[in-house]
């Protein structure tokens, strides 16, 4: 059985308990994160994709945030522009490529972004509301749809930066946009990151700000010989391991790679890590297929998985909103 082919369809499954202007999803419910937007259907990081997946239901959108050479963040997953969009059509290479860093904002705002995996130009029966759709947006721009589409649906959409960059000017930029928009503690709101660095300083300017977000350190999940959990993160000289008591001095949850025999996440891992006060979010659910997609949320979620990053938001409300039901 393959993923639901039509923007009705997707509304029908997902109205079984949010999205498609539900009710917003209760704290305690675990939460559907837009993997890039919908990019299982449309090209990821943009304004089209972004609000398919609201339509869709998902509790959050994920911008990547890189910075443009005139220091403006923009939502998109590479340091480059190579694989999402057509710069080898209108540009030179620059330095060898076409690195984000080296193109300006106006620059890259000529741009289009072009499908990946099984993303397509459109998806049928939807229709974006951004004339913009497929440009690569700013993340002003993602806050202002987060926005907007919030008001459209009647429930809070979240959102779900992720600092791509280890750059105090990547941390001052997400904590300025975030603040000037009144996003605060109390907002559907994460910041993300793979570098521990970074997030500590964030959260020493949060605390200096008095506007304390809450924060996930992205990595994989370990465990010491003994059976306590660890934090996983990439160092100079490979994975480096944290313990829980650490990752929660600085942070609020962790997102944690599945389906990886080295590193896999299991009850235990996610019982101790809630132990420590931290959630557990689990990248990236990417069955395309709505059987087998059903059975690896279901797999995660009984194990107390409190968020999942997912290129098919639809496949992912059916599975969480049964689970729910079903408790």
């Amino acid at each position: 059985m393959k993923a639901l082919s039509s923007f009705a369809a997707a509304c029908l499954s997902a109205l079984m308990l949010a999205g498609c202007g539900g009710s917003d999803s209760a704290p305690a419910q675990p939460q559907v994160i837009a993997h890039r937007g919908a990019s299982g259907y449309l090209p990821e990081h943009t304004l089209g994709g972004y609000e398919l997946a609201i339509r869709m239901g998902a509790d959050y959108i994920e911008p990547d945030l890189q910075i443009t050479k005139d220091g403006a963040l923009v939502a998109i997953h590479d340091d480059t522009l190579t694989r999402t969009t057509n710069v080898a059509a209108l540009f030179a290479q620059r330095n060898g490529g076409y690195k984000v860093s080296d193109f300006t904002l106006a620059e890259i705002k000529t741009l289009t972004v072009v499908p990946t995996g099984t993303g397509k130009t459109s998806y049928p029966g939807f229709t974006p509301s951004s004339a913009n759709a497929f440009a690569v947006p700013t993340f002003q721009e993602v806050v202002d749809l987060a926005k907007k589409q919030s008001s459209a649906v009647g429930r809070e959409v979240g959102i779900y930066p992720e600092a791509k960059q280890a750059d105090p000017a990547m941390e001052d930029g997400i904590l300025k946009t975030l603040a000037a928009n009144g996003y605060n503690a109390n907002s559907k709101v994460f910041i993300q990151s793979f570098s521990d660095a970074t997030l500590r300083s964030l959260r020493a300017k949060q605390i200096a700000q008095n506007n304390k977000m809450p924060l996930i350190l992205l990595g994989v999940a370990t465990t010491a010989p003994d059976g306590t959990a660890r934090m996983g993160v990439t160092g100079a000289t490979g994975v480096q391991a944290l313990t829980l008591k650490d990752v929660a001095a600085f942070n609020e949850g962790v997102g944690v790679l599945i389906n990886n025999t080295t590193y896999p996440v299991t009850k235990s891992f996610i019982d101790q890590a809630h132990a420590a006060g931290l959630k557990v979010h689990g990248w990236t659910f990417a069955q395309a297929d709505a059987a087998p997609a059903a059975t690896e949320f279901r797999k995660y979620l009984d194990m107390g998985m409190d968020g999942m990053f997912a290129n098919y938001p639809d496949l992912a409300l059916v599975a969480r909103n049964a689970y729910v039901q079903g408790k």
